[in-house]
């Protein structure tokens, strides 16, 4: 009886195939891991500026007013960026700058990133949970704030911690900052 040695792998081989490739997967996972981070702030970074830009784009265009609060359930403002956000457009008749839910006109929600880590100060340190801009693109009360987001694992010496500071005039300027 003759035996056809090409009709599989024998269990030694499997054995040998399988710890090459937990090796090379051992070796490519922390570079993996990385890289999914610097996208997770990139996007979340993305998504902040865009969201400021378009609250004070329609703060303009509306010539009443409009803005950015943190918010969980994207129908009212809350306490913490962590959660999510909201943009609005100020209506007709309520409070200029603040949000007011039976007034204003919702505009973007945008959920939360998981892994990241959000918050924003004003210049004395405080928390901010809302940026109110005038009909002139500018944050209510002159008030500028500062958001600082990280990854929520931010490895010791890598720049991968963003500062993003709303200045008087309304435009938010980006900072590349180590992660502590």
């Amino acid at each position: 009886m003759q035996r056809n040695k090409g009709a599989g792998f024998s269990l030694i081989e499997l054995l040998v195939a399988i710890a090459i490739v937990a090796i090379l997967l051992a070796v490519a996972f922390p570079s993996f891991e990385d890289s999914m981070r610097r996208n997770r702030l990139a996007t979340t970074t993305n998504e902040l500026l865009g969201s400021v830009s378009l609250a004070r784009s329609e703060a303009i265009r509306n010539t009443r007013g409009g803005g950015i609060c943190a918010s969980e359930d994207g129908l009212t403002c809350g306490d913490d960026w962590n959660k999510g956000w909201l943009v609005w457009s100020d209506g007709e008749a309520g409070t200029r700058g603040s949000f007011d839910a039976a007034q204003d006109a919702i505009v973007r929600v945008v959920d939360a990133h998981p892994r990241m880590v959000l918050a924003a100060v004003d210049g004395a340190g405080g928390a901010v949970n809302e940026i109110g801009f005038d009909y002139r693109g500018r944050p209510m009360n002159g008030a500028a704030a500062d958001f600082n987001l990280q990854p929520d694992t931010c490895p010791e010496g890598q720049e991968m911690a963003r500062s993003l500071k709303i200045n008087a005039s309304g435009q938010m300027v980006n900072h590349r900052e180590v992660c502590p």
